[in-house]
């Protein structure tokens, strides 16, 4: 009697956790229909601009580059989103009596049930329209489509099979919290490129299009271009590139299956040696002042490397803070000032400073009993982040000057740099004693549900409050410009910028301090409630 095939029931369980996930709560169910209606209307916006592509010069280029990028995005989204799709996480299944390869054909069509397959089909259905010329190239294009999205879907479970095991541990989640990072330095990418192509048109994509197209998946739509242009063996050679991917990937998605099946869990096991060279790292500590400026100052710091959030919020800051200002003086529409951007984007972070400890809080707040023992704390706190601001900010500064080749405006942007980061630093102090927030431990959200509101008044007034501080140092650059020995007088900003921001930084400390004080119970039970 032969075994019952197991693919209807896969797809079925597929439907069954989609169904079942939405009647968790009427917020799911909004938040899937908006973003399957923003999801598919950009699709169908997607697929008629393509069709629009049909008959350009080097519409082959663009397109073959698309589906690579988009092959790309397949392979990135499980290491960045795993909690996005539960079936993606083939260990729920281990004690079940299945064998590798009907598993992988039953996975394999689930996969395709979903808004991000219809996404990609309606891409590939435009691109291939777009380069498809003649009926050759059509029929190619009809074994095309499905090979490349099969290309896709197998790409994405054969990387989650890989690593499972690390996108189920701490690590993992660690990896996904980052995402940020990836999305914001390819947004800015994206806009470089997008900028690039405005300036210069598609013939550039030409040499990158010729190796891309022989790529799977590109490579599926590079045969649809190559039938058409009647290179009928290189169209069949393409064809067979992404047909051999398929199959390339489907062996090693089985044998990950079988690894997963049959071996013990040891991903998230800490070596003996390991803990024993964490307990005993004092390194850092030798480097600190004594007391408790020095112990809440490792403190912090270990924060910025070992937790997740904390530390997907300052390497996202880093990337855009050099990005920003790197890249707009690359093209060489950019301004020395923009260095100042990199100050900006880490005095953010003296913005909730408590929060950041969670429920933790309440170790540090046993501490506190008086107002200089607050002082004491936000100080360290303070100078923990210029231990990396301080020179981030300058070298930011410095890299911008010498690529635009402004160095005599360099010693003003580092005191507008030096000034704005005092200012965010006594408003973050300020703030963080007066409209403190939780920030949930699991998950993508930062702030606590119900306290949307305490987050924008940090924050945004912080940055306003900020900006206004930095008036005086903006209407004396200003002042310097518009005088006649402007040029001798810039030197100044230097060492004025750097006095007013440690002046405004002593001064956010010293008002910050009774506050945090005397609010200790409040600031707990609003820290405490992700």
């Amino acid at each position: 009697m032969s075994a019952p095939a197991i693919t209807p029931v896969v797809v079925r369980l597929k439907l069954s956790l989609l169904r079942n996930g939405l009647r968790q709560s009427g917020g799911r169910r909004a938040a899937y229909i908006a973003s399957a209606v923003i999801a598919l209307l950009f699709a169908a916006l997607q697929l008629l601009g393509l069709i629009a592509l049909r008959g350009f010069d080097h519409a082959e280029s663009l397109v073959v580059l698309l589906v690579a990028v988009l092959g790309l995005g397949w392979a990135v989204m499980p290491l960045f989103f795993p909690g996005g799709d539960e079936t993606l996480d083939p260990t729920r299944l281990v004690m079940l009596p299945l064998r590798p390869r009907p598993l992988v054909r039953a996975l394999l069509v689930a996969s395709l049930v979903g808004i991000g397959p219809l996404f990609t089909l309606c891409l590939l259905v435009g691109s291939v329209i777009a380069v498809a010329h003649g009926g050759a190239a059509f029929a190619a294009g009809v074994l095309a489509v499905p090979l490349a999205l099969l290309v896709c879907v197998a790409l994405a479970r054969a990387v989650a099979a890989a690593n499972v095991r690390l996108l189920t541990s701490r690590r993992g989640r660690d990896l996904a919290v980052l995402s940020g990072l990836v999305i914001a330095v390819g947004a800015q990418l994206v806009n470089f490129g997008a900028q690039r192509l405005g300036s210069s048109g598609l013939e550039q994509l030409g040499p990158a299009a010729d190796v891309v197209r022989w790529v799977p998946p590109a490579s599926a739509v590079g045969a649809v271009h190559s039938a058409g242009e009647g290179a009928y063996g290189a169209a069949a050679v393409q064809l067979l590139l992404s047909a051999a991917a398929l199959a390339g990937l489907l062996v090693l998605w089985a044998r990950s299956l079988t690894r997963l099946m049959t071996a013990p869990d040891g991903s998230t096991l800490q070596t003996s040696r390991a803990a024993a060279r964490d307990r005993t790292s004092t390194g850092l500590a030798r480097l600190l002042p004594p007391g408790r400026t020095g112990t809440v100052m490792e403190r912090s710091l270990r924060y910025v490397w070992r937790d997740p959030k904390t530390k997907a919020a300052w390497v996202t800051s880093l990337a855009i803070g050099l990005i920003v200002p790197v890249f707009n003086a690359w093209q060489g529409t950019g301004s020395v000032y923009l260095a100042c951007f990199a100050a900006g984007m880490l005095g953010i972070q003296m913005y909730n400073q408590f929060g950041q400890d969670t429920s933790a809080f309440w170790m540090v707040a046993m501490t506190v009993s008086s107002t200089r023992d607050a002082y004491v704390e936000l100080r360290a706190r303070a100078l923990a982040l210029l231990l990396i601001t301080l020179p981030y900010a300058t070298l930011v500064t410095v890299l911008t000057a010498a690529m635009l080749g402004d160095w005599p405006l360099l010693p003003e942007a580092l005191g507008l740099s030096f000034a704005l980061l005092g200012a965010m630093l006594a408003t973050g102090a300020w703030t963080s004693a007066r409209f403190p927030y939780s920030i949930p431990q699991e998950g993508y959200k930062n702030v606590a549900p119900g306290q949307v509101g305490l987050a924008w008044v940090s924050i945004v007034g912080g940055m306003v409050a900020a900006a206004v501080l930095c008036a005086p140092v903006i209407a004396l650059t200003v002042w310097l410009h518009a005088g006649a020995d402007g040029d001798a007088g810039r030197w100044l900003l230097l060492p004025v910028g750097t006095l007013y921001g440690a002046a405004l930084t002593l001064l956010g400390l010293r008002l910050a301090a009774p506050q945090a004080a005397r609010r200790l119970p409040e600031i707990l039970a609003a820290v405490s409630k992700g």
